[in-house]
C-alpha cells in the first residue's frame, strides 16, 4: 500500500490563494506522503501548460508519486453532438494525464436529477459506449480509467459494478471511495466489499452522519435518502474506519490510496490528522 494525498484536500487553501499548486504538492511531500493525486480544481493546464512541469519537478524534488489524476465529466442526457464534443474533452484530459506521467485517471460518467433506477437503466447503454470511448483511448497511453462512486447518480455499489462490467474493458474499473456511498444511502463496510476487486485506486473519506429527522443546521448537505453528512477528518466521522481499512487490507489491494479532506477545520491540519490516523491504523492492522 502506498499512502498519500489527494490535491482536493488542500482546495480550501488553495481557493484562498495561501496556496500554489506547487506549494500543494510541496506540503504533501513534507507531511511523509508517498504520492499525490492532482485533481485539477481551479486550475486549467490548456490555459497554464507549464504548470504540469512544475508538478512533476516539485513531486520528485519531494521524492512522491504522481499517482491518479481526476476529473468531472457528465455523459448522461447528452444529444450525440454534445456527446462527441464531452467525449473529446475528457480524451484531452487523458493527454494531460500521460504528460504528467500518471497511469491512473478518474473521470466522473454521470449526474441526473432522476436518480432512479429506470433512469440509470435508460442511459447505461450510451455511458458504457462513452467510457468505452475513453478507455480504448487512455489504453493507447497505458492509462487505467475509472469511475468514481460520486455524483449520487452513481454512487451505489452496484450502479457502479454495472457500468464497469458492461464497459468491459481491462483498463476500466473504479476509483473507490469508502466515504461516498453514504451519500447514497448505502453501508460504507458492506459497499466496499462488494466494489474492492473492481478498484484502481482508493479514497479515504470520512463523514459525520446525522438522520433525516435530526437536521444539525449549517454546513451540512443531504443523502439521496434525506440524511445529513458532513465532511469529517478521517478518523473522527461516524464511519467504521477501523472495519473498512481491515476489509481493504484483506481484500489484497496494494495500490495506491488517497486521503481526500472535506470538512470544515483548517485543511492542512485535517489532511494531516486524518494522513496520520490512517497510517497508524493501517500498521496495527498488521
Amino acid at each position: 500500500m502506498k499512502l498519500g494525498i489527494s490535491t482536493y484536500s488542500l482546495h480550501q487553501a488553495f481557493s484562498a490563494g495561501e496556496m500554489t499548486v506547487p506549494d500543494v504538492i510541496d506540503f504533501i511531500a513534507s507531511i511523509g506522503a508517498e504520492h499525490a493525486e492532482i485533481v485539477p480544481l481551479g486550475f486549467n493546464f490548456d490555459d497554464t501548460p507549464s504548470l504540469i512541469e512544475e508538478i512533476k519537478e516539485h513531486a520528485a524534488s519531494g521524492g512522491i508519486a504522481l499517482s491518479n489524476y481526476a476529473i468531472g465529466a457528465n455523459f448522461a442526457g447528452l444529444d450525440d453532438t454534445a456527446m462527441a464534443q464531452e467525449i473529446k474533452r475528457v480524451k484531452r484530459e487523458v493527454d494531460h494525464c500521460a504528460a504528467l506521467g500518471i497511469k491512473r485517471m478518474r473521470h466522473d460518467v454521470a449526474s441526473s436529477k432522476d436518480l432512479s433506477i429506470t433512469n440509470f437503466l435508460n442511459e447505461l447503454p450510451r455511458l458504457v459506449e462513452a467510457c468505452r470511448s475513453v478507455a480504448d483511448y487512455a489504453a493507447e497511453k497505458g492509462i487505467i480509467t475509472s469511475v468514481e462512486n460520486h455524483g449520487f447518480f452513481l454512487q451505489h455499489s452496484d450502479r457502479v459494478q454495472a457500468l464497469v462490467k458492461a464497459v468491459d474493458r481491462e483498463n476500466f474499473r473504479t476509483t473507490l471511495d469508502v466515504g461516498n456511498f453514504l451519500c447514497a444511502d448505502e453501508n460504507p463496510v458492506s459497499a466496499v466489499v462488494n466494489n474492492i476487486p473492481l478498484a484502481s485506486m482508493v479514497h479515504v473519506k470520512d463523514f459525520y452522519v446525522r438522520p433525516s429527522y435530526r437536521n444539525p443546521g449549517e454546513g451540512w448537505f443531504r443523502s439521496t435518502g434525506g440524511n445529513f453528512l458532513r465532511g469529517a477528518i478521517v478518523g473522527q466521522g461516524d464511519i467504521d474506519m477501523p472495519q473498512v481499512l481491515k476489509l481493504v487490507k484483506e481484500s489484497g489491494y496494494d495500490g495506491y490510496i488517497s486521503i481526500e479532506f472535506e470538512g470544515m477545520e483548517e485543511c492542512r491540519k485535517g489532511t494531516t490528522f486524518g494522513f496520520n490516523y490512517v497510517k497508524k491504523l493501517w500498521d496495527e492492522l498488521g
